[in-house]
C-alpha cells in the first residue's frame, strides 16, 4: 500500500484534474477544442495510473463528481478488480488457463 503525503495526494489530484479535464473536453464534442489522440490517450493513461495507485472515491470525490472521464475511469478500474478477484477465487483454473494463454 502507498502512502503519500497531503502536497503529493494534492499534486496527484491537480495532475488527475488536468488530465480528467481534457478527456472530457474531447469526448464533449466542443468544436473549439483541437483533439490530439496522443495526448488523449497519455491523459487516459495518466488517470488510470493514479486510479490504480489511490482509491479515487476516497481520495478525490469533488474530481468523481464534477468529471464524467474521471467517473468513468474510476468505476472502469472498480469494476476490472471485481473480475479479477472473481476470476482467481471462483475460477482458479480459467484464471490459470488464461494466464497461459496471454503468455
Amino acid at each position: 500500500m502507498n502512502y503519500f503525503t497531503t502536497a503529493q495526494l494534492a499534486s496527484l489530484e491537480a495532475s488527475a484534474a488536468t488530465a480528467a479535464e481534457y478527456l472530457d473536453i474531447c469526448e464533449s464534442g466542443t468544436p473549439t477544442s483541437r483533439f490530439d489522440a496522443g495526448h488523449f490517450r497519455s491523459c487516459a493513461e495518466l488517470l488510470a495510473r493514479i486510479f490504480y495507485t489511490v482509491d479515487a472515491r476516497l481520495v478525490f470525490p469533488a474530481l468523481l463528481k464534477q468529471s464524467a472521464a474521471a467517473r468513468e475511469m474510476a468505476e472502469s478500474i472498480e469494476i476490472e478488480r471485481h473480475l479479477a478477484i472473481s476470476r482467481l477465487v471462483y475460477y482458479p483454473e480459467l484464471a490459470a488457463l488464461l494466464c497461459r494463454v496471454s503468455s
